[in-house]
């Protein structure tokens, strides 16, 4: 039995690479032709010249509360609940193809499913996890609203599994069903395994899950031992309801292996800075789906890149993981400090390596400090960094210079360590 879900999975890096791009520049065209929100996005980018990493670098960040305040407002007009996002639509508004189904998630947002099979591209993250063919597979995943249900449903159906579509809650329900159809494998949040895993040997009743893939909330390494100690190997992916599959967990246990249909960054948080292997930031990634050809869109959450291939042979790249969120947006005296104007006041000195606004104090007494890394501080350089921060922010500032590797490598340019007892 193969280890891998295609040969995609052992390409030569190269080989990747050149695949990739040359798709990424037909998918910047397509994104101007049948997307009209990335047609005024791109206004006067030549999507040809668009076909390496550096060149991609140069196209603005699409962040989820612009993706949101476009489609509230063509919502309010009348307009494309998409927000001019989508390549596919429905009834009059459809443009070329439609949409087989459309989901909503917290903002609301809004998201399309198109027609091809395994849409979310979710198979390749279940195939590591040992799902195969003939495996019943028990979907704790809602199918209302969000698209997780069916995310993991027509995966499970691209590698012929049969699904069990359990939804959420409803415990004692889900587990007679798992007593009575006996399911080998379990897709949902790993909470909710462990509710059922826990419920089961309250009850008596033995769980026959032995393995299973998880998302949707942060998985430990200690609630992956607790699982395993009942006998269920878990393994978990990143996913999103506008993008679908991002990353997926390998055997190995050795970070994530970002999928085959999409291009992932790391930036500084509040840019568009690409940031160097192993430095933590925002998770930023274009996606090559046709029907919603999501360029740059940044998820708003913390990882960083691992060096080297996975243990298992995969050659595609590697990530951290789930670390956080990015949007460290926050209100000091009255005013909103946004990761933009830390990187703004970043760019206007060269000699700054890291940075980070730290608001210290109680509530109503804020102390604001702003730490920089440095390599070789110039005479003066806290004066005029303070004079910038308050030109920038309107808060008064302690500056604070280090050297270089002072500060934590977790993404955050903004802490709020105020105490708020």
């Amino acid at each position: 039995m193969s280890e891998f879900y295609d040969a995609l999975e052992q390409r030569a890096p190269a080989e990747r690479e050149r695949t990739l791009m040359a798709a990424l520049a037909q998918q910047v065209a397509h994104a101007q032709t049948h997307s009209p929100a990335f047609a005024d996005i791109l206004r006067g980018v030549d999507a040809s010249r668009i076909a390496s990493r550096s060149a991609l670098a140069t196209l603005p960040v699409t962040r989820k509360h612009e993706l949101l305040a476009r489609q509230q407002a063509a919502r309010a007009a009348g307009g494309d609940a998409l927000g001019g996002f989508g390549a596919i639509g429905w009834r009059a508004l459809a443009r070329p193809g439609s949409a087989r189904r459309v989901f909503q998630s917290p903002g609301p947002i809004y998201e399309p499913e198109g027609a091809a099979p395994d849409y979310w591209r979710v198979a390749r993250a279940l195939f590591a996890a040992g799902m195969r063919a003939g495996d019943l597979l028990h979907n704790s995943f809602s199918y209302h609203l969000t698209p997780a249900g069916s995310a993991m449903e027509s995966a499970a159906h691209a590698l012929g599994c049969t699904v069990f579509a359990g939804g959420v809650g409803n415990t004692e329900l889900q587990l007679q069903a798992i007593a009575e159809l006996r399911p080998e494998g379990y897709c949902g949040t790993p909470s909710f395994l462990k509710i059922l895993l826990d419920k089961a040997a309250e009850t008596g009743r033995a769980l026959s899950i032995t393995k299973a893939l998880v998302s949707g909330e942060a998985f430990p390494p200690s609630l992956c031992k607790l699982l395993r100690a009942g006998g269920i190997e878990a393994l978990q992916c990143y996913a999103t309801a506008d993008v679908g599959l991002i990353a997926y967990e390998t055997s190995a246990r050795k970070g994530l292996v970002l999928g085959e249909g999409v291009i992932v960054e790391i930036v500084r948080p509040g840019t568009g800075d690409v940031l160097p292997e192993g430095e933590v930031g925002e998770l930023v990634v274009t996606s090559l789906n046709p029907d919603y050809p999501l360029l740059r869109f940044g998820t708003g959450d913390l990882s960083a890149m691992l060096p080297g291939a996975c243990p298992t042979g995969r050659t595609a790249p590697r990530i951290k993981g789930w670390m956080g969120r990015a949007d460290q947006t926050t209100k000091v005296r009255g005013m909103f400090v946004h990761p933009a104007q830390v990187a703004e006041i970043v760019r206007r000195y060269p000699e700054i390596v890291r940075a980070r606004l730290v608001v210290s104090g109680v509530m109503a007494n804020d102390v604001v400090a702003l730490r920089v890394e440095v390599f070789a501080a110039s005479e003066g350089l806290a004066e005029r960094l303070a004079h910038t921060v308050r030109d920038v922010t309107q808060l008064r500032t302690q500056v604070e210079l280090l050297a270089p590797g002072s500060l934590p490598n977790d993404g955050k340019v903004i802490e709020d360590a105020r105490s708020h007892e």
